[in-house]
């Protein structure tokens, strides 16, 4: 059987957890700054815990993360 290929794009948007969860960035941190409070902002700086919906799809893309 074939080595599976990890999807690349993938692999570099989310990192495993010690406890197995996949980490991803947040969203709305790009651009339009400006309207959003400093509060919201430092906040939009951590990383989050990827839910259990797509966990299933996202360990099908990264087989070996």
């Amino acid at each position: 059987m074939p080595k599976m290929k990890t999807n690349r794009a993938a692999a570099k948007r989310f990192k495993r957890t010690g406890t197995g969860k996949l980490v991803r960035a947040r969203a709305n941190k790009s651009h339009i700054l400006t309207k959003k409070s400093r509060k919201r902002k430092r906040m939009l700086r951590q990383g989050t815990v990827v839910d259990a919906v797509r966990m299933k799809a996202l360990e099908r893309m990264l087989p070996y993360l």
